[in-house]
């Protein structure tokens, strides 16, 4: 077998996005995964993620929002599958606070087409939302949701087509930087490289051979019951804001119910011993939201489902050289923010492997957690 210009494990939708834009560019590559992607034993699913430029986390992410929405749709022409849902988006919460002062920050610095409804206006257009008093909202109509499962499947197919070899059901057992290359050990044998991307999500730290602070977050999602409102054409996915400094999130009806969860503040966890099933207490947590903002979405429980976030402390990301081996890229920890942005990841770290990026990515460095440290 033909030695890869670069491997890269894990194909979540950073590593399959990698892989994509590599084969595009004609380097051999070849990518693994633990089990056969897509799947939902990761990070990269839930059949909804929201994708949204009046980004209240940091204007500077909007540029690389815009960038990835780009590559989405040419990834649906290209596969001639369908990928992004127009729903608009509406973050609500008090006006000066974290979710509606960031969205506002980011939309005037980056003219995203937004509107400000106070809380009569949102409750007169939107009924089915039960904004708080004191609260305001920021739509942003050209906002939407991804198909994550679709996402990553058609950046696989894309990748296969274009020469990447992808072997799922793979384990990623160790690495160790050979000269100018990479020696890489899976469960199916061992490979030499010229370049490895540990796209690994949740098990970054245990593969990065660097003390990372990261912490891996259960999350959990519910789709439920919901009156037909939440099902017609307009309604938004909606983002909340109370108390300060916690965010809800719901997801308009596609088919299969309405979609709510929390965004940050789950249990800390070890990956490899993750508590998946839902239980009687998540359900009360998010179903105590739901009476609150949205109570006609409140319904029977349909499905429910664990996934990760791989947290940073700053919640940037990291997308990097290793700082000890030059020819190994650490490419995750995004923090519960990141499928949007997988085909301008992909591109970056290709860039990266390639020898250097013109994107702007000081803020995902992994230096930045060794500040003062020799």
């Amino acid at each position: 077998m033909t030695a890869p210009d670069v491997i890269v494990a894990g194909l979540g939708v950073t590593g399959a996005a990698t892989l994509d834009a590599l084969a595009t560019r004609g380097v051999g590559a070849l990518g693994l995964d633990r089990h056969a992607p897509p799947h939902a034993l990761g990070s990269s699913h839930g059949r909804t993620r929201i994708i949204r430029e009046a980004y209240y986390e940091h204007p500077l992410y909007t540029p690389l929002v815009r960038q990835a929405r780009e590559r989405w749709l040419a990834l649906e022409h290209d596969g001639g599958v369908h990928l992004l849902t127009i729903t608009g988006v509406l973050s609500i919460g008090p006006e000066n606070g974290e979710l509606v002062a960031g969205a506002l920050r980011s939309a005037h610095e980056h003219h995203v087409p937004h509107e400000v409804l106070d809380q009569r206006e949102i409750r007169s257009r939107f009924p089915m939302f039960n904004a708080p008093p004191g609260t305001v909202g920021v739509r942003e109509p050209g906002a939407g949701l991804l198909d994550p499962e679709a996402c990553v499947r058609a950046l696989l197919d894309r990748a296969s087509r274009n020469g990447a070899r992808v072997i799922p059901e793979t384990m990623l057992l160790d690495w160790e930087a050979k000269g100018d290359g990479v020696r890489v050990r899976t469960s199916r044998g061992e490979y030499v490289t010229g370049a490895l991307v540990l796209a690994l999500g949740a098990w970054t730290s245990r593969f990065a051979h660097i003390t990372l602070p990261l912490e891996v977050e259960r999350q959990v999602m519910l789709w439920l019951e919901a009156d037909a409102a939440h099902a017609q054409p307009g309604v938004p996915c909606t983002l909340w804001e109370d108390p300060p400094g916690s965010i809800f999130a719901t997801f308009p009806d596609l088919g299969h119910g309405v979609k709510a969860q929390m965004h940050h503040e789950g249990d800390i966890i070890d990956p490899e011993e993750p508590p998946r099933v839902v239980t009687g207490d998540d359900e009360a947590r998010i179903r105590e939201r739901l009476a609150r903002f949205t109570p006609s979405a409140n319904g029977t429980l349909r499905e429910s489902a664990v996934c990760f976030y791989t947290n940073t402390p700053d919640t940037h990301f990291v997308i990097d050289a290793h700082p000890r081996h030059p020819r190994v890229f650490i490419a995750s920890a995004c923090s519960g923010h990141g499928f949007k942005f997988g085909p301008a990841l992909g591109e970056i770290l290709a860039d990266l492997i390639g020898g250097s990026t013109s994107a702007e990515i000081s803020p995902f460095r992994v230096s930045r957690f060794f500040v003062g440290q020799v």
